[in-house]
């Protein structure tokens, strides 16, 4: 790495994007020392992490890898369990804390506690990944290529679940991929990197929008509008209410408007945008394409 200088808001979801060889998993293990740099500093809430017992350190962190790295000896509980339990946790709390962390990753805890990896498919094992991440109740959360090895279902169902998680803990997360669609969809903020240097970084539709080099440009896709539409709300683009009958079809106005797109291809005029149970507004295609245009350099 050259001359990286990158900071981390709390309870920010950052994504490390770029190639192979680009240097961002190198950078995501300087943070829990599993690499030491040879120059430069780390410092993680105002403390400077060379100074810090490298043991504790990552104990206070949590990581999930591309190969999870369960014990495959010990049952789903043990694995959560590992790091309360070398913490000192009393034996009520770390059984608390594994059923919390079980329902919270959505694993029934009377169905998996007492399983071993081996009885787990893939996007099961990598829940149980995440569920010992948090474990201690970090901080921060390091996910380097987490959901590389599972099908494409699988993944866009753990992403779902750890945009759900981050939300409902607002954990400080540094998540590693290659894969611009999944930058795009989970990161507050992107930090492109190529050859051990950050070409850019910013929020996504920033980034879309305003490429700061020909690398990004076309490492994003950048002219790409379906992407913008991953990135643009309905509340982006919706217009005043318009009365409709009870049937109309609706959509939340939290919906991406490529979801809403989708839906008025399959044939509606008009959607009904609702917040909860109340109607607060519609949307149309020609919505649509000036939210888009709006967001077009």
């Amino acid at each position: 790495m050259d001359g990286v200088d990158l900071e981390v808001a709390p309870g920010a979801f950052v994504v490390l994007l770029g190639p192979s060889g680009c240097g961002k998993s190198t950078l995501l293990r300087t943070i829990n020392r599993l690499v030491i740099p040879s120059a430069g500093r780390i410092e993680i809430d105002g403390q400077d992490g060379a100074t810090l017992d490298p043991v504790a350190l990552r104990r206070a962190i949590g990581y999930v890898i591309q190969a999870v790295g369960l014990f495959p000896h010990m049952t789903v509980a043990q694995n959560v369990a590992v790091v309360p339990g070398l913490l000192g946790w009393e034996r009520a709390a770390v059984e608390a804390r594994v059923d919390e962390l079980l329902d919270l990753v959505r694993l029934e805890p009377r169905l998996y506690r007492d399983r071993f990896p081996r009885q787990l498919s893939g996007g099961e094992q990598q829940r149980v990944g995440v569920a010992r991440a948090l474990a201690a109740k970090p901080r921060l959360l390091l996910m380097d290529e987490p959901f590389g090895a599972v099908d494409a279902i699988v993944r866009v169902a753990l992403q779902d679940e750890t945009l759900r998680i981050h939300r409902a803990l607002g954990t400080t997360i540094v998540f590693v991929t290659h894969d611009v669609d999944e930058a795009l969809r989970l990161a507050d903020r992107i930090v492109v990197m190529r050859a051990g240097r950050i070409e850019q970084s910013g929020a996504p539709l920033e980034m879309l929008v305003s490429p700061a080099t020909p690398y990004v440009e076309a490492l994003l896709d950048t002219g790409d509008a379906v992407r913008r539409l991953q990135l643009l709300r309905v509340r982006d683009a919706m217009g005043a209410p318009v009365g409709a009958p009870e049937s109309a079809p609706s959509i939340s106005s939290d919906a991406t408007l490529r979801e809403a797109l989708s839906r008025l291809l399959e044939g509606s005029e008009r959607l009904a945008v609702v917040d909860g149970t109340r109607v607060s507004g519609s949307v149309t295609f020609a919505d649509v394409q000036r939210a888009v245009k709006a967001h077009t350099r």
